[in-house]
């Protein structure tokens, strides 16, 4: 039986969300490692990667089960007694033996939080505090990103990918109870997109960024810290 799990997790501590052959402290490193105990052999598979110290809210994952599983309640509780405390299974269904976490996927939507001011030291693992931020000009510099765009200017060099094309369908960035949110909607992101994405915003003029989109001008670009960054749904 093939089931869909709903992560979320607080990814400060981890290496990142996939699984690495040098070590299990990721999240589906742990989560693999409880499901080996559970006699569960498949690979778990994830709707797309996040970086170290990147967030989730709302992860999609699936597994194929053996048959001696089908109690889907107590598979989820049983796993979230054996994970760390900072990733949760908020959710398993069955789902179609077609479906696929990654490929199904539809839309992916992120956010990147960012307060101004002096840093809090019991939220800084999960909000990026900037001093001062020019919310106007971001909010219209944010629009150059959607439609269909090359982002080789907007990638971790060495990404293994076919095409580095991608079409948000929108960004907006708006302001909440003294936050600052960056809402990111795309079929897809290439790795440490959005972190340079929101880099830019914070450090380039709109002529540059629309050079960078026509990959005209090879600008030095520093991502964006990963706290700030949340993984938040994924649409099928």
């Amino acid at each position: 039986m093939r089931v869909k799990l709903i992560l979320s997790y607080n990814g400060t501590h981890f290496l990142g969300s996939q699984i690495q052959r040098e070590t299990k402290n990721t999240i589906l490193g742990n989560i693999e490692q409880a499901l080996q105990q559970l006699g569960i052999k498949e690979r778990i598979i994830a709707s797309g990667r996040t970086d170290k110290g990147v967030h989730a809210t709302a992860q999609v994952c699936h597994l194929d089960l053996p048959s001696f599983w089908r109690d889907l309640n107590k598979l989820k509780h049983t796993i979230n007694k054996m994970i760390p405390s900072s990733i949760m299974v908020t959710n398993i269904t069955s789902v179609s033996s077609t479906f696929h976490a990654r490929y199904s996927a539809k839309k992916r939507v992120y956010r990147y939080i960012i307060k101004e001011g002096i840093p809090n030291p019991f939220q800084s693992d999960y909000v990026t505090f900037l001093q001062s931020v020019d919310k106007e000009s971001i909010k219209s510099k944010i629009k150059l990103f959607e439609g269909v765009h090359d982002f080789s200017e907007f990638m971790r060099k060495g990404s293994d990918t076919n095409s580095s094309v991608r079409e948000i369908y929108k960004a907006f960035a708006y302001e909440y109870k003294g936050y600052f949110i960056l809402n990111f909607q795309a079929n897809g992101f290439l790795r440490s997109q959005i972190r340079l994405m929101v880099g830019a915003l914070l450090s380039l003029d709109e002529e540059i960024i629309n050079k960078k989109l026509n990959a005209k001008h090879s600008h030095p670009l520093r991502p964006a810290p990963a706290n700030g960054l949340y993984l938040a749904r994924v649409n099928y």
